[in-house]
């Protein structure tokens, strides 16, 4: 999604197209809780990793050779399509292989390196892979095209490479089998269920307009705002050269969404969710605040820019652990998996809609009056935090809630006696 945004800026597509075109491609995340029991139908899930990963690595390869051709925008847009149903499809078997092929310990004790990973692929996405387009195209005299073609070729190499390594190494957990007593049947069934109870909890429409409203405003933002780094001057952009927003979104920015996360989870588990998120919706209107500062400043200072981004992240990144928190809270109960999994498909089609108008708005009206409105949409997060019930325990360590349970048992022992 990162990718197909920039490369569509430089291919000269309007911000309207991109955005409406790219949005789409959240369609796949929409439609996980759909698909995802037919993973455990068909084959393993060590069978759809290694499946997915040679499937991406194909379309990555069709995307670099349709992008020189007359039909570069369909085409490319197709194999667009592939990698995103093929990598939503991965991240549902990787998730699942993740808890069969390891213990209870072992989860724990891998998943700090496993989020470091994350971050790291998404530095190497936004960072690294336009860096190196944006010096191809210094290196072939500013021929866009081509430089673009040679690093989805780049792609396309190593995901093959990953591809015959997985193949080779990942392990085969016994409890990986195709599940034989599952059928399409039960699959409707189990969905029918999941959606039924999901709508039966309390608190659903608070809940559902939390979820739609928090990241309604991110929705709007996510691609008018990495537009708005690399659009020329002249059109109210700051005019970031590939390999300046490579560094600046792809790394400063990624330090400061990685650090609000950490921080954010510090809190929360200190002192839990309820105690933390006034603070943690606040710190998600910094990104259109700092954005329209930037619309009014123009500055063409790099280091400048990169605070700014770095800010904005890190607002991002603290207010997001308020949102993943709430998920998993109102998810709790006996389908907690399959209602979180719905709670996200709402999640992500609060996110695709508003980015299919965004382009739009914003060439109606502008960065700056396209940040102003943004900034007031936000104001709707506001409006439902106050009607959440959130318990004040969710979130807190253990040891934190033994620790107070402890202290209220000694004050009702003392009221006794008293």
């Amino acid at each position: 999604m990162t990718l197909s945004v920039i490369l569509y800026k430089q291919l000269g597509l309007s911000n309207a197209e991109i955005t409406f075109y790219t949005s789409w491609l959240y369609l796949p995340w929409i439609l996980k809780p759909v698909w995802s029991p037919l993973i455990n139908v068909v084959k393993t899930k060590r069978w759809w990793i290694v499946l997915t990963e040679v499937l991406l690595g194909a379309a990555f390869g069709g995307v670099a050779f349709t992008i020189p051709t007359s039909f570069w925008l369909q085409g490319s847009l197709f194999f667009f399509w592939v990698i995103a149903f093929a990598g939503a499809s991965h991240c549902i078997s990787a998730d699942g292989f993740y808890m069969l092929g390891l213990n209870t310990h072992q989860q724990a004790t891998f998943m700090g390196i496993r989020s470091l990973f994350d971050r790291l692929a998404t530095i190497f996405a936004q960072g690294v892979l336009v860096m190196i387009a944006g010096n191809l195209q210094v290196v072939f005299r500013n021929s866009i095209s081509y430089s673009w073609s040679l690093t989805f070729f780049g792609v396309t190499g190593m995901f093959l490479l990953l591809w015959l390594w997985h193949n080779c190494v990942l392990p085969r957990p016994r409890e990986d089998a195709k599940r034989p007593f599952v059928n399409f049947k039960t699959i409707g069934d189990e969905f029918t269920h999941t959606f039924r109870t999901f709508f039966a909890k309390e608190q659903i429409w608070v809940a559902l307009m939390f979820i739609i409203f928090f990241r309604m405003p991110e929705g709007l933002m996510e691609k008018v705002s990495a537009l708005f780094l690399i659009d020329s001057g002249h059109n109210g952009g700051l005019g970031l050269s590939p390999q300046e927003y490579g560094l600046v979104q792809g790394t400063v920015g990624i330090i400061g969404v990685s650090l609000g996360g950490i921080l954010g989870g510090f809190f929360a588990g200190r002192d839990g969710l309820k105690k933390w998120i006034w603070p943690m919706a606040l710190a998600f209107f910094l990104p259109q605040m700092v954005y329209l500062l930037l619309s009014y400043a123009l500055s063409s200072s790099l280091w400048m820019i990169s605070l700014c981004v770095f800010v904005e992240q890190f607002g991002y990144g603290f207010g997001l652990t308020a949102y993943t928190l709430y998920l998993i809270y109102y998810s709790r109960g006996e389908y907690k998996t399959s209602h979180y999994a719905l709670a996200s498909a709402i999640m992500s089609l609060s996110m695709m809609l508003p980015g299919l108008v965004s382009g739009a708005l914003q060439d109606m009206m502008g960065y700056r009056d396209f940040f102003t409105l943004s900034l007031v949409f936000s104001l709707l997060t506001l409006l439902v935090v106050g009607r959440l019930k959130i318990d004040k325990e969710f979130g807190k360590a253990e040891q934190e809630q033994e620790k107070e349970q402890g202290q209220e048992k000694e004050q009702e022992k003392e009221l006794k006696e008293a």
